[in-house]
C-alpha cells in the first residue's frame, strides 16, 4: 500500500483544518451543574437535561466534556431516580447514536469511541454484554418501516406529506432515505427488552434534535420545525403513550423552549470558548 506523504500528513493536520476534537474547558463542570440545578428548581428531570445537554455535546465534538458530563450525571446530588451508572452510559449513548442522523457519523465515532474508553471499567464491562437491536432483517424491515412513518407523520402532521413531496423534488430518494433509514431505523426506538438500555422516544428526540440543530448554527426552519416536532408530541397523544419525561410539557412551551435554547447556548459557548460552535465554524485561509 502506498503512503502519504509527510506534507500531505501535515496538511490533512493544519491547524486551520482544526482536525483534532474539541477539548473539554476546564470550567466545563460547573456549566453542567448549573443547567442540573437550574433544570431541578424548573422540574425538569435528568433525562431532559441530560439529552439535551448530551446532543449539544456531542455536536461540539467534545469527548473529554461528554466524561465531564457523565460524571455529575452520576453524581448523587442529581442522580435522583435512575441511581445507575449503566444507565446514565447507555442514555448517553443512545443520544449519541442517534445523532448521526443530524450531525452525521464522524463526530458519533469521535465521542462513542472516547466516551466508552473514559468510562469506569465496571461500567464498560457491562456495556459489553449489549446486544444490537437495530439489525435489519426480513422480519423486522415491516415493523421498521412502520414506525418512521409514524415518527415522520407526528412531527410533521398536518404538512408531512407536502414535506415529502418537496424533499422529493430536491431528489426521488431524499424522504425515502430520511423516513426509512433515518426515522425508522435511527430516530424511532425498536423493541427493547433491556431495562438497562433506556428508550429516548418521541419527547426526548425532539429535544435532542432541537439541541444538535441549534448547535450546528445555520439551520434555523430545522430548528422551528422541531419545535413544533415537540409540541405536537403532546398534541397527538404520542407523549402519553411513552414514559413520562419530568418537564416534558413545559419544555414543549415558550419558556421551556426559551430555557432548551439557552442551555444549548451555553455549552456552545463554553466549549467553543467563545468563538462559537466547532460544527461549521470556517477558519483561517490556507495558504498553498
Amino acid at each position: 500500500m502506498s503512503k502519504l506523504s509527510e506534507p500531505l500528513k501535515a496538511f490533512i493536520n493544519a491547524a486551520h483544518a482544526r482536525p483534532n476534537t474539541t477539548p473539554a474547558p476546564r470550567h466545563i463542570a460547573s456549566v453542567y451543574e448549573k443547567i442540573a440545578k437550574d433544570a431541578g428548581s424548573k422540574k425538569v428531570g435528568m433525562p431532559a437535561w441530560l439529552t439535551v445537554s448530551t446532543a449539544a455535546t456531542m455536536t461540539m465534538n467534545s469527548p473529554q466534556s461528554l466524561l465531564e458530563l457523565y460524571g455529575l450525571a452520576t453524581s448523587p446530588n442529581y442522580n435522583k431516580g435512575h441511581d445507575n451508572k449503566v444507565w446514565t452510559a447507555e442514555l448517553m449513548r443512545e443520544v449519541g447514536l442517534k445523532c448521526i442522523g443530524l450531525n452525521g457519523v464522524p463526530r458519533t465515532i469521535n465521542s462513542l469511541g472516547a466516551f466508552y474508553n473514559g468510562l469506569p471499567q465496571d461500567v464498560q464491562t457491562e456495556l459489553q454484554k449489549r446486544k444490537p437491536r437495530r439489525n435489519l432483517t426480513p422480519q423486522t424491515l415491516p415493523t421498521t418501516l412502520n414506525r418512521g412513518n409514524i415518527l415522520w407523520e407526528s412531527i410533521y402532521h398536518p404538512f408531512s406529506s407536502k414535506l415529502t413531496s418537496k424533499l422529493a423534488q430536491s431528489h426521488p430518494d431524499l424522504p425515502v432515505f430520511i423516513i426509512e433509514a433515518e426515522y425508522g431505523a435511527l430516530f424511532s426506538d425498536p423493541p427493547n427488552p433491556n431495562p438497562n438500555v433506556p428508550n429516548i422516544g418521541r419527547v426526548l428526540m425532539s429535544l435532542l434534535a432541537v439541541a444538535v440543530l441549534r448547535a450546528q448554527t445555520g439551520v434555523g426552519p430545522q430548528v422551528v420545525s422541531h419545535m413544533f416536532g415537540l409540541r405536537k408530541a403532546f398534541e397527538d397523544g404520542t407523549a402519553a403513550a411513552e414514559e413520562s419525561v419530568e418537564g416534558g410539557e413545559w419544555l414543549a412551551g415558550d419558556e421551556g423552549g426559551m430555557w432548551v435554547l439557552g442551555v444549548v447556548d451555553g455549552i456552545v459557548g463554553a466549549i467553543g470558548e467563545g468563538r462559537g460552535t466547532s460544527f461549521a465554524p470556517g477558519g483561517e485561509k490556507a495558504k498553498l
